[in-house]
């Protein structure tokens, strides 16, 4: 889940690292080709089995690799495999590993190391569950090849395997693979990615640095999005930490850092002006999907009739104006929970959702709600808590009762994790997250135990269906299905579908166009 905040307060004054890294740093090391970047916040999780946190899936991306890769299309390409084959009854799947994988510690990956990698991972993501109640068993019968036999037909095995969204599928040595995937990794992380990390150049709450792993065979075919070969054309990226946005922005003007992930938008008609600098703004699953996510444990939204009411009320385009994204930046309302250009975009169901405070007025007085104060918990000077503040103006004018209450991020976590004590609160996330039924987290996520505990006993029957579906037209008839249903069940309303540009020097060549930041085949 991406992290909800984009403040603007003002930086602490950052200790000069200059003299320090100087003294890390061997002679030899000094004509470095060095990229520096700002990133969404610091990395603080360093294990991708364990957390949806949108800054460790980035940071796992360049330390790690995955079996299987997404490209831009949406299509799911090999990555550290060579090759793979199915049965003919699709029951037994052969996966070959590619020659020269090596972690980076320069021990050979093993095919026992992807088995344990995989069953650490799967528990605790809603594909991997499935793909885990599908599989007989796996077995690794020598170090370039694992097998996975199945109980039953798993159309989509390798789109578990090569999943773009957090948890990562990504592979561990056996140290790490044989910890249980409810404990966190604690250790300096060794993967067998492009980049590696220094631990020795790591000062929490500045900075951090990964270097061009010298052992790593990118792949033959070009780039693609996560797909293809990543080469590497500095020998370093160090991450700086730097809070406030605005700060971040007058740094990448002044040429102090290559690279800034997330941009202000109120820094935009500044920084188009600044001739060394670029823009990158994508469309479709590159963007972002806002939502209130909605307390069906308890009163008010414990009833969906109550629930329905606020799709007459959020209007997508007056939140995003009131935001700030400009036009460039956003699609017209999007009514699909699979995000709009994108393979499951659909309208079904959608027909409730349509700004109209006189029907909502209607439609409340006709639902059980006796007034009860509706909790939205904000993040102080987050765009979601303008998303919140449009929608409760809204939500006040039709006749509800709302409690506005401000905290940090943190505070909203352990606030959410309780069943009382709160009705709704907004946050965005990654498109590539939301694009399918199975990773959406509010769909995804019906009838477990997960911050708002929405349930309707048919999805998980859909969502089974939608994974035993042979073809592309199949999966779409049966996300239709699950959106009628979302619709009814009313998990979360969305807020708009839009992208918070990325900032680049304008002699960087190369950088993959993506909301991901990858700093393989970007050069200078």
């Amino acid at each position: 889940m991406a992290f909800p905040k984009m403040t603007r307060r003002t930086a602490l004054a950052g200790a000069s690292a200059l003299g320090a890294a100087t003294i890390w740093r061997p002679r030899e090391a000094l004509a470095t080709k060095q990229l520096t970047v700002v990133l969404e916040s610091e990395v603080v999780i360093f294990d991708p089995h364990f957390t949806t946190a949108a800054i460790t899936r980035t940071f796992g991306y360049h330390i790690w690799d995955t079996l299987f890769a997404m490209d831009g299309k949406g299509q799911i390409r090999p990555q550290m495999v060579e090759a793979y084959e199915a049965s003919p009854d699709k029951l037994t799947w052969t996966f070959t590993l590619r020659d020269e994988l090596k972690w980076h510690d320069g021990a050979p990956v093993t095919a026992a190391e992807c088995v344990a990698s995989i069953n650490r991972w799967s528990p605790r993501d809603a594909l991997g569950r499935m793909l885990r109640a599908a599989t007989a068993s796996m077995a690794a019968p020598n170090d370039k090849t694992f097998t996975i036999a199945l109980k039953e037909p798993f159309p989509l095995m390798l789109a578990a395997l090569g999943k773009a969204n957090a948890p990562l599928p990504v592979m561990m040595p056996m140290r790490f693979a044989s910890t249980p995937g409810d404990q966190r990794l604690m250790a300096m992380p060794v993967g067998s990615g492009p980049f590696r990390f220094r631990a020795d150049l790591w000062k929490s709450g500045n900075s951090m640095v990964i270097e061009k792993n010298p052992d790593y065979v990118p792949r033959k075919e070009p780039a693609d999005f996560l797909a293809g070969g990543r080469n590497v054309k500095f020998d370093r990226v160090e991450l700086k930490v730097m809070p406030d946005q605005m700060t971040g922005a007058s740094a990448l003007i002044k040429g102090e850092i290559d690279y800034m992930q997330y941009l202000p938008f109120d820094s935009l008609s500044l920084l188009r002006r600044a001739r060394d600098v670029k823009l990158l703004g994508i469309g479709g699953i590159h963007q972002f999907q806002g939502n209130f996510r909605l307390n069906h444990e308890a009163p008010p939204f414990n009833d969906p009739a109550v629930r329905r009411v606020l799709w007459k009320l959020a209007d997508q385009s007056s939140i995003l104006s009131a935001i700030g994204i400009p036009e460039e930046f956003r699609s017209p309302q999007c009514s699909s929970f699979w995000m709009c250009d994108a393979p499951l975009s659909t309208t079904a169901g959608s027909d409730v959702a349509k700004l109209d405070i006189e029907a909502a007025k209607a439609a409340l007085k006709a639902t059980s709600y006796a007034g009860q104060p509706v909790i939205i918990l904000e993040v102080a000077g987050s765009i979601s808590q303008t998303a919140a503040q449009v929608l409760a103006q809204n939500m006040k004018n039709a006749g509800f009762t709302v409690d506005e209450q401000t905290m940090d991020w943190g505070t909203v976590l352990a606030r959410r994790a309780k069943k009382d004590g709160w009705s709704m609160f907004s946050v965005y996330s990654n498109g590539t997250d939301m694009i399918s039924p199975l990773s959406h987290f509010y769909i995804a996520s019906t009838c477990a135990d997960f911050p708002g505990w929405s349930c309707d006993t048919r999805i998980p029957d859909l969502l089974k269906a939608f994974t035993q579906a042979e073809d592309d037209a199949g999966r779409r008839r049966v996300a239709e299905q699950i959106q009628t249903i979302a619709y009814e069940l009313t998990p979360a309303v969305m807020w708009g579908q839009f992208t918070i540009p990325a900032g680049y020097r304008a002699d960087l060549r190369n950088l993959p166009q993506s909301s991901y930041p990858m700093f393989w085949e970007v050069d200078r």
